[in-house]
């Protein structure tokens, strides 16, 4: 099965600014309260859907921006995904403004050499030198805050599924294992390297083989389900698996877009499987209190209404913001 097209977040922040095409100016941004379970994650108060509710709020659609600030008003984690100039003053910005609100940012690193195999969020840092030095500036900038860490998704599963191999597999694991100890330098840091999803990877001990030899247990765990439907069912059942493999280690699923599942797999367009399908909907929201053993959270990872890549007519490049796939979500 394809990846999970975890990044199509090409969570490149910097299109952040272009959520929508319409003239009139947003109307200020106030920083939204959070939900009453967000278990003391950040809400961004400039995301793209606390913007697209201020302007279709302005535009008297009063209905789609109720519903839009199901997203707007919970926390879901912050992408980064290049080595644009500043990302360093954006994420120390992001964690201590997080701090000024007693919460804690979610961060997701995502420039690993070779990102996605070319795939809708192909790209990454051009060598491992290069990655070193932007994941040293990274945990370095983030370092005094709490900060929870969702580690390069997607990178771990395709060195089980063939995508890189050879001596660049071999730098992939040393460049993940270095990742970890880099955040795990700053002890108020929480680092879940990715695994995959159960749709994906069936074979739980690849997995935690590929887990172990990355430096897993170096981390505080692992995560489940980034960008994809699976359900949460079918992660938690998954996760145990492993975890139980890994002597107990905890783990982290991404509820974001899982709330009806994964769509029906169609032998005739497999990437519709993953890549924007239609009738999903919103999961559970963001939480540590997830009453199950050995799952330290439901988070957010994916940020609902980011586009997957340009895989429907209408459908922009991966990590843009789609309104109208926003609304899908939140009311579905």
């Amino acid at each position: 099965m394809r990846r999970l097209p975890a990044l199509c977040f090409l969570a490149a922040m910097a299109v952040l600014g272009g959520c929508t095409s319409d003239k009139k100016p947003p109307a200020p941004v106030v920083t939204p309260a959070p939900p009453p379970d967000a278990a003391g994650f950040f809400v961004e108060p400039d995301a793209p859907a606390v913007q697209q509710v201020a302007v279709w709020e302005a535009e008297g659609r009063s209905t789609d921006a109720a519903a839009l600030r199901r997203i707007a008003e919970s926390p879901v984690a912050v992408w980064f995904a290049n080595a644009d100039p500043g990302y360093q003053d954006r994420a120390r910005r992001l964690v201590s403004t997080a701090a000024a609100h007693g919460r804690t940012a979610v961060l997701v690193p995502y420039w690993v050499p070779q990102r996605d195999c070319g795939g809708h969020s192909g790209g990454g840092a051009p060598d491992a030198a290069a990655y070193r030095a932007w994941i040293g500036e990274l945990a370095t900038a983030v370092r005094g805050n709490d900060v929870v860490v969702i580690l390069e998704p997607d990178a771990v599963p395709h060195l089980i599924d063939g995508c890189v191999s050879g001596p660049v597999a071999e730098e992939r694991y040393t460049l993940l294992g270095e990742a970890i100890a880099a955040f795990k330098r700053e002890p108020r840091a929480k680092v879940y390297l990715d695994a995959g999803n159960p749709g994906w990877i069936k074979d739980v001990d690849r997995v935690t083989a590929t887990l172990e030899r990355a430096g897993v247990r170096q981390a505080d765990g692992f995560s489940l389900n980034v960008a994809n439907f699976e359900t949460t069912e079918a992660n938690i059942a998954y996760g145990t698996a492993i975890s139980d493999r890994l002597g107990g280690l905890p783990f982290v699923i991404d509820t974001s877009r899982n709330g009806n599942g994964p769509a029906p797999v169609d032998a005739q367009d497999s990437e519709g499987h993953w890549c924007n399908p239609p009738g999903r909907a919103l999961g559970p929201a963001p939480t540590t209190d997830t009453k199950t053993p050995r799952v330290d959270a439901y988070l957010w990872i994916k940020r609902p209404g980011e586009s997957d890549g340009a895989c429907l007519p209408d459908a922009p490049p991966a990590g843009q913001w789609w309104p109208e796939y926003a609304l899908g979500l939140a009311t579905n």
